[in-house]
């Protein structure tokens, strides 16, 4: 009987061998190797080169301590693009996909409209991280006018470097606290859009093993959970055209608290979405202009 079981130090043993999800391990082999899927499939009885060994056990090992897979490969797919990814952004999430797709509803309404005075549309990403929100708005939409702030000079780096690397038109990067670090000049926008961080600073979600590894900044923003999005919210008065929209996602029990508060800062047409697993996710609010 012959033995079916992969050679020693092969490209098939590594998978074997590496103690994760066949998927995470399969993204980690193609990194490692440089060749893709159907490669490996065919030459995954050959010797894997020593280095590329060595490379792929110590990204198993960093994988299986909880480090996010989109780290350990040094990029995410957001919106069918390729982002550049690092422990000093955030992870991008399905769920802000979300956010970027009810963003290009509302300024597709909003371009219809006969608006001679002003043009292009104005938006801002307050919080911008890796980018992810601004760029994809660039890329849909070329002549928007879009800035981005963050409070870390490495995100922002990081966003410079993606909107490089996919070839954006310009966006105007701040950096600072959300609306301190936006010139009186910028303004007043359209559309002011957030993924800002909403977890309160003793939620049991930050001890997940993954999270651990992220920002926290980017994460955790007080002792409630809702400072950021209230500071967002309260800051874009004043900020904003006549009939602008802003539109944020939040966490999952945080829809009647971030529509209480639209509501008493007198936005209207103010209205949550759920994501896909039903939960409630992002909040859309339209400013009457102060």
């Amino acid at each position: 009987m012959s033995d079916s079981s992969p050679t020693p130090c092969s490209w098939d043993a590594l998978l074997a061998a590496a103690g994760l999800p066949r998927l995470d391990a399969r993204a980690l082999l193609e990194s490692v190797s440089g060749q893709g899927r159907e490669w490996l499939l065919a030459h995954g009885d050959e010797p894997a080169p020593a280095q590329a060994r060595s490379r792929f056990e110590t990204l198993a090992m960093r994988r299986r301590q909880g480090e996010p897979l989109a780290y350990l490969l040094g990029s995410r797919e957001f919106l069918g693009r390729w982002f550049t990814v690092c422990p000093d952004v955030l992870v991008p999430r399905p769920e802000t996909e979300g956010l970027v797709e009810a963003a290009l509803e509302l300024l597709d309404a909003m371009a219809a409209l006969d608006r001679p005075a002003r043009q292009p549309l104005r938006v801002i990403d307050l919080g911008t991280g890796s980018g992810v929100i601004a760029i994809s708005l660039a890329l849909a939409r070329p002549k928007l006018r879009i800035s981005a702030t963050d409070a870390s000079a490495q995100a922002l780096g990081v966003a410079r470097g993606n909107a490089r690397s996919l070839g954006t038109g310009p966006i105007h990067w701040h950096l600072g606290d959300w609306w301190a670090a936006v010139p009186p000049t910028a303004g007043p926008f359209d559309l002011v859009v957030s993924n800002p961080p909403y977890l309160a600073d003793d939620d049991a979600h930050l001890l997940d093993p993954a999270l651990t590894h992220e920002p926290r900044m980017a994460l955790a923003c007080g002792p409630r959970g809702m400072e950021a999005i209230e500071a967002i919210i309260a800051g874009a008065i004043g900020r904003m055209s006549p009939g602008g929209w802003l539109a944020f996602e939040h966490g999952a029990a945080q829809g009647a608290a971030t529509r209480a508060c639209l509501l008493g800062e007198g936005f209207t047409e103010v209205q949550t979405h759920r994501d896909l697993a039903g939960l409630d996710r992002i909040t859309r609010g339209r400013s009457l202009g102060r």
